[in-house]
């Protein structure tokens, strides 16, 4: 059996060149940081990944390049779909190509229902023979799960085997869980990084998240696995003013793909129209937070 999945997970941005084509050369710069940073594993095709704007042909070439430039780190490709039968139509291609995991929230429905979702989550398991990751961000789907119904749902189906948990508060939520569940199901937090102290201290699994910075997230996580929380506060107490601002509704995406620009991963931060990009003024705000937080080297 495969070991369990652990620390940060990387959720990659999709590139784009100017005229919105999907910028290869750039998603290959952000897998090698990836694996640079020392993450643990990484994510293609999720809500930082744009997936909703990709059509079907970009997403299967997009998470063809990542799975075959992953130099063995697990990539988790988000299978998300409206339907049961199109999410599994996704996850057995996910699969075919090699991927570690699916990760996948439930789908939109009008008047969501706990059989309905157990239902989905159990259809695809038995479609697939990878793990899936429960992705429970309800302002993304829309669909609240409470700890009893996770617990309930990783009983039952036992493929649904790690969790990504972007419901706040985080923290209590994971306390709640692990009550439930133990570590039966690995725990992941999300939402940009901001709670991850919290989370860890709270026996969250790690990460999986975009942050501009992974290596700023694999070092927190390293330092409280050693015991070193004193030195992981002060790390992420240091950088939580920027993981705030690139963190903030509805330009989030816009500004992780300006700092990845100025890192020099990808030559173009152009969000997919109709998604924002941030303007010359928030820019120059993202440049000296990046000063005072003391990553302007990176």
């Amino acid at each position: 059996m495969a070991e369990k999945f652990s620390g940060v997970h990387w959720m990659l941005a999709t590139p784009f060149h100017e005229d919105e084509s999907i910028d290869l050369p750039g998603l290959g710069n952000l897998v090698d940081k990836a694996v640079s940073s020392g993450c643990e594993g990484m994510v293609c095709l999720g809500v930082t990944g744009e997936a909703a704007r990709l059509t079907d042909g970009e997403r299967y070439q997009l998470a063809e390049q990542v799975i075959q430039h992953s130099e063995g780190l697990p990539v988790t490709v988000g299978t998300t779909a409206g339907s049961t039968i199109a999410a599994i139509e996704r996850s057995k291609e996910a699969q075919t190509l090699g991927a570690a995991a699916v990760m996948v929230s439930p789908p939109p429905m009008g008047k969501p229902n706990p059989e309905a979702v157990i239902g989905y989550y159990s259809r695809l398991a038995d479609a697939i023979d990878i793990p899936i990751v429960v992705q429970d961000y309800p302002s993304t789907s829309g669909v609240h799960m409470s700890p009893e119904f996770i617990a309930d749902l990783n009983n039952r189906v036992p493929a649904a085997q790690y969790l990504k948990l972007e419901d706040p508060p985080t923290p209590p939520k994971i306390s709640a869980i692990r009550k439930l569940v133990g570590d039966k199901m690995p725990i992941f937090g999300g939402l940009g990084g901001v709670f991850l102290l919290e989370e860890l201290a709270r026996g969250s699994a790690g990460a999986m998240t975009g942050f501009a910075y992974p290596e700023v997230l694999v070092d927190i996580c390293r330092l409280m696995a050693e015991g070193d929380n004193e030195k992981a506060e002060e790390l992420f107490a240091r950088v939580l003013p920027l993981m705030l601002f690139e963190f903030q509704e509805g330009i989030g995406v816009g500004i992780r793909k300006y700092a990845l620009k100025s890192r020099g991963f990808i030559e173009c931060s152009k969000v997919r129209h109709p998604g924002p990009n941030p303007n010359e003024e928030t820019q120059g705000e993202f440049h000296r937070l990046v000063e005072s937080v003391g990553l302007g080297s990176l």
